[in-house]
């Protein structure tokens, strides 16, 4: 018997979700077993060894949320954050602003360093507004942007946060797997990810970090986390030795996540970042050849997300529907400031290879025919 909702396949090369090996969606049709049972114990654990190496850290509490990269952002803050705080955030786009917007749901002073859609947020303006405030609770960036295209420089300012009673939180929804994050290396101490990226596994699970000083604070807060669903005390009783009840897991959804950090680890890290690195270079530059306008930054520019300006003035939305129609694929329009003016493109996990740049561009040339 088939499946009474029949469904087109697509071409994913959005912001995201991104393309899903079929490995991963054999994964994914597993037996489905109890979320205390043993063998989806084992499981979770070594889910969590392999994103201690995608994330470069050795902290003991790194896992995956049940929920999407959105639910692990919000874990992230409502964690560390407490009525009161000073929180300093990075705004260049759209996610940027959502850290705001939560920081404020939870009571946070937040003190929003903004910088120009599609330019970084320059490190020293951050660093500044450090020095200002230095009772500040976090300080928080997103390093790849999903909104436009940029990627944010972290390095000066791990340094900086070192040195001080600060978090250092990163949005990394956009970069792990495809992007060298290393948590340890920078300093930072609460990271957080996507599945449906780069790991090119289905949306549904949020990995994240926490280093030991951010769990420190997170034992001493004056009040308990405002959200006991994401509440990392609690969790920690699920996910450590005491394996106490705390909620219902997405068992097949561990199973796909298993099966694509097993992939990123065959192909290896470093190769997986130097592919999207690849080809995301190589579609930039056939569609400069197109007519095509950058957004982002140059020197910071995302491979795995690139943001263009159509040529010649052209309207995005119905070129945009027209690809999706006539050739099956998905491609993101602008968010905010930039909604209709660019599309987002992405090269992602399995969507990240040559043949998949060689079909878009076919597909523009048939759309946009080059004189």
């Amino acid at each position: 018997m088939t499946a009474t909702f029949p469904i087109e396949p697509r071409l994913l090369l959005g912001p995201g979700p991104s393309p899903v090996h079929p490995r991963i969606l054999d994964a994914l049709s597993r037996p489905t077993i109890g979320h205390l049972d043993p063998q989806f114990l084992a499981i979770m654990d070594e889910v969590s060894d392999r994103l201690r190496r995608v994330f470069g850290t050795k902290n003991q509490m790194t896992f995956a949320i049940s929920g999407t990269g959105s639910a692990a952002m919000e874990a992230a803050m409502a964690n560390v954050v407490e009525p009161g705080d000073s929180v300093i955030v990075g705004v260049n786009g759209a996610f940027g602003g959502r850290l705001v917007d939560v920081g404020r749901r939870m009571g946070a002073d937040v003190v929003a360093v903004e910088a120009e859609w599609g330019c970084i947020v320059p490190p020293e303006r951050l660093i500044k507004a450090l020095r200002a405030h230095p009772d500040a609770r976090v300080l928080a960036v997103v390093h790849a942007e999903t909104s436009t295209g940029v990627r944010q420089p972290l390095e000066e300012i791990g340094a900086a946060v070192a040195s001080t009673d600060t978090l250092f939180l990163v949005d990394a929804v956009t970069s792990v797997g495809g992007l060298p994050v290393e948590v340890d290396r920078i300093g930072i101490d609460v990271c957080y990810a996507g599945t449906q990226k780069c790991l090119g596994v289905p949306p549904g699970l949020g990995p994240i970090t926490f280093s030991p000083r951010a769990m420190e604070r997170i034992t001493t807060r004056r009040v308990p986390c405002q959200s006991f669903y994401l509440d990392v005390n609690l969790l920690a009783a699920y996910l450590r030795e005491e394996r106490r009840y705390h909620h219902t897991a997405p068992i097949n959804m561990f199973y796909a996540l298993h099966e694509g950090l097993a992939m990123v680890e065959e192909e290896g890290l470093e190769a997986s970042w130097q592919r999207h690195a690849e080809v995301g270079t190589a579609l930039q530059e056939a569609l400069v050849e197109r007519g095509f306008g950058l957004f982002a930054e140059e020197g910071h520019r995302l491979p795995q997300l690139t943001s263009a300006i159509l040529p010649g003035g052209r309207e995005e939305g119905p070129l945009r529907s027209a690809l999706l129609e006539r050739h099956g694929i998905e491609v993101g329009g602008g968010l905010g400031s930039a909604t209709g003016k660019l599309w987002r493109v992405g090269l992602m996990g399995a969507g990240a290879t040559q043949d998949t740049v060689e079909r878009f561009l076919e597909a523009i040339d048939d759309l946009i025919p080059r004189r």
